[in-house]
């Protein structure tokens, strides 16, 4: 079958989708907010699910029209052809989300669209009662400005469940948000890395599934998986031919510093789940004393926020060290995620660029700090 498939993303990370995806060889690329449209057959399906590092899930488009009344909305919904994608005895849970439209009501969107699939599967299967006892398909309706998005979810839990993280610490950063700093970065593994401030290590973590060319996806399972008509075999070569692409041979080492010893444990153990342990070294180490004997790398992090008043004070105090304790480093490159609006004041100079990303529903800036070019060869001190 050919789809339409549509890759999500948070506010600001829709790009870097959209080159995931032209880069992996899919056509019709079509960027817009909050998501990616692309082309794709049941192998794109597999290969999009296995390997896009930044897109929250991936749908199939079942349909796209303009409703601006409960009867257009049945109608339209009733019209699609709901019986090439759902089995009679599969379980086909209805989400809605309405942004800036006359239909608003979530509860009436998701009754009145779960009625018009049923009409057009009682007419279809012959059969007035669907137990609904088989595999899922999610569906979702999302209305913005009257314009309505039907598709099927073939991912399930989000895309950034990796597989990897048992535990995380108080404020993990989402993996799918890690490896879009690293992309946005342009970080190239042949680049040493430091994380002073990894937390659970996610962003070390993502770094080294980048450098074995690991698929992110490939120690999880999919909604699509136990779909009856998706070929199974298409999806056993996919997962075959992620397998075959890890490089377990990468001369490199990615670090990652926190003051909290447990996180240090947690990091450690994410990291042998995800079968990365060989090539990243965490370290209980506080900031103020961070060094390197390395002339050229890339420092990116997540440093606390200061999101409770009473922390603000002690947070201005770190983007204070960390500016000091960082500008000797003029050969590294700095990434700097956060929240705070006065980052580039307390921290005492200007980024290079800074670009606004979303952190679960908080809007932070990622202030990129471009350090000297370093030469092809590098060269430890």
């Amino acid at each position: 079958m050919k789809f339409r498939g549509i890759a999500t993303a948070v506010f600001g990370m829709e790009a870097i989708v959209g080159q995931e995806l032209k880069e992996m060889g899919f056509e019709n690329v079509v960027v817009e907010n909050g998501r990616v449209l692309f082309d794709a057959d049941e192998m794109g399906i597999a290969r999009a699910n296995l390997w896009l590092r930044t897109a929250e899930r991936v749908f199939i488009l079942v349909g796209q029209f303009k409703a601006t009344s409960f009867e257009q909305l049945f109608e339209s919904i009733y019209a699609l052809p709901w019986e090439q994608y759902i089995p009679k005895e599969a379980e086909f849970p209805v989400n809605a989300k309405s942004v800036k439209s006359k239909l608003f009501s979530l509860s009436d969107i998701q009754s009145i669209c779960k009625r018009a699939i049923v009409k057009r599967m009682t007419k279809a299967y012959k059969i007035e009662w669907f137990k609904e006892t088989a595999e899922k398909y999610s569906i979702h309706v999302g209305i913005l400005k009257d314009e309505v998005t039907v598709s099927i979810d073939t991912s399930g839990t989000g895309l950034h469940k990796r597989g990897y993280r048992e535990k995380g610490n108080e404020a993990p950063l989402k993996e799918t948000l890690a490896a879009g700093l690293l992309l946005v970065s342009k970080w190239q593994p042949k680049i040493h890395l430091i994380d002073p401030f990894c937390g659970s290590g996610t962003i070390a973590i993502e770094a080294a599934m980048i450098a074995k060319n690991m698929a992110p996806g490939l120690k999880r399972s999919f909604d699509f998986e136990k779909w009856s008509w998706f070929d199974e075999a298409t999806w056993k070569e996919a997962r075959k031919l992620a397998q075959d692409s890890v490089k377990n041979d990468v001369d490199i080492q990615i670090e990652g510093y926190d003051i909290d010893k447990r996180s240090i444990a947690i990091a450690r153990r994410n990291a042998e789940l995800a079968g990365v342990d060989d090539i990243v070294h965490f370290q209980v180490r506080d900031v103020k004393d961070f060094s390197t004997k390395y002339q050229y790398g890339y420092l990116i992090c997540n440093p606390p926020y200061g999101e409770r008043l009473n922390e603000l004070d002690e947070v201005k105090k770190l983007y204070t060290l960390m500016g000091k304790i960082f500008e000797p480093y003029q050969t590294w490159s700095k990434y700097i995620i956060t929240s705070y609006e006065d980052f580039e004041k307390v921290y005492g100079s200007k980024s290079t660029k800074n670009r606004k990303l979303y952190n679960g529903r908080i809007k932070t800036y990622f202030y990129l700090y471009f350090g000297e070019k370093p030469p092809k060869t590098l060269k430890k001190d």
